[in-house]
C-alpha cells in the first residue's frame, strides 16, 4: 500500500533502538496502522515521511493480517504502547535520558510523576506540553535539542507528529524520537486501554470507539473504510 514496514519482533525492534542510541545520531520512528495507511495513500508527504524513517513498525492487528493475506507475513504487532513502556523500563536499566513532549500539561506531568514512581533510576531530560504557535515551535524545538535527551516521545497526533519530527530530528540530534499518539492520555488514565482479548483479536479500536464515539465515528466508520479497497486492490495484484 505504499508504505516500508520493518518485519521485527518487539525484542528485534528494542535491540534496534539500544543500536540508535549506542550510535548517537538521530533517528525517527513511526508506527503504521490502519489509519495512518489510509491517510498516506493521499498525504504524500506523510508517505515519504514513514518510508524515510530509521525504524517503522505495524500498530494494528488488521495490519499483520493484512501482510499475512497478501502472503509477506510480520512477524507481530509492534504496539506504540507498548514500545513506549517497554523503553521507559529499559530506559531506566539503561541510564537513558528521556523528554516527554506532548497532550495537556496536567497529562504530560503526570506520566512524568508515575514513572518516576515506577522507576525511581529513570533519568528524565524534561518535559513540556503540545501546545505552541507557530512562533513559539522554534523556541520548542531549541528547548528540546538543548536538553540532550536519548529519547523523544512525542503525544500529539497525526500527521502533526510526524511532520514535526520529519522537520526537526536532525537539528534536534536525538537518538531515538518516537511518536506515541494518545499514550499519554492511557499511562495517565484519562483513557482505558482495551483488554487484552481485545487487543490480540483486533478490536482495540472498537474499545476506544465507545470512550469516544464522536470524535472517533467517522475516523473508524468512514475515512478508514477505505482500508478495504486498498487491501482489495494489492490481493489483485499478487
Amino acid at each position: 500500500m505504499g508504505c516500508t514496514i520493518d518485519n521485527l519482533s518487539m525484542e528485534e525492534t528494542l535491540q534496534t533502538i539500544e543500536g540508535f542510541i549506542a550510535s548517537g545520531r538521530p533517528h525517527q520512528h513511526v508506527v503504521v496502522n490502519v489509519d495512518k495507511l489510509v491517510k498516506a495513500q493521499h498525504d504524500l508527504e506523510l508517505r515519504q515521511i514513514i518510508n524515510e524513517c530509521a525504524l517503522i513498525n505495524a500498530d494494528g492487528m488488521p495490519v499483520v493480517w493484512a501482510s499475512r493475506l497478501l502472503g509477506k507475513p510480520l512477524k507481530e504487532r509492534v504496539a506504540g504502547v507498548d514500545l513506549f513502556e517497554a523503553l521507559m523500563a529499559r530506559a531506566a536499566e539503561k541510564g537513558w535520558r528521556v523528554y516527554l513532549l506532548g497532550a495537556k500539561e496536567d497529562i504530560v506531568s503526570r506520566v512524568l510523576q508515575l514513572y518516576q514512581a515506577r522507576f525511581p533510576k529513570l533519568v528524565f531530560a524534561g518535559y513540556r506540553n503540545g501546545y505552541w504557535t507557530a512562533g513559539e515551535e522554534n523556541a520548542v524545538v531549541d528547548q528540546i535539542a538543548a536538553a540532550r535527551a536519548d529519547l523523544l516521545f512525542v503525544a500529539i497526533s497525526s500527521p502533526k507528529k510526524e511532520q514535526f519530527l520529519g522537520a526537526y530530528q536532525a537539528r534536534m540530534k536525538i537518538p531515538f524520537a518516537m511518536g506515541v499518539g494518545g499514550t499519554f492520555d492511557v499511562v495517565a488514565g484519562k483513557v482505558k486501554r482495551a483488554p487484552v482479548w481485545m487487543q490480540k483479536t483486533g478490536f482495540e479500536w472498537f474499545y476506544r470507539f465507545l470512550q469516544e464515539p464522536r470524535r472517533m465515528f467517522r475516523r473508524y466508520f468512514i475515512d478508514d473504510m477505505a482500508f478495504f479497497g486498498l487491501l482489495l486492490k494489492e490481493w489483485r495484484r499478487r
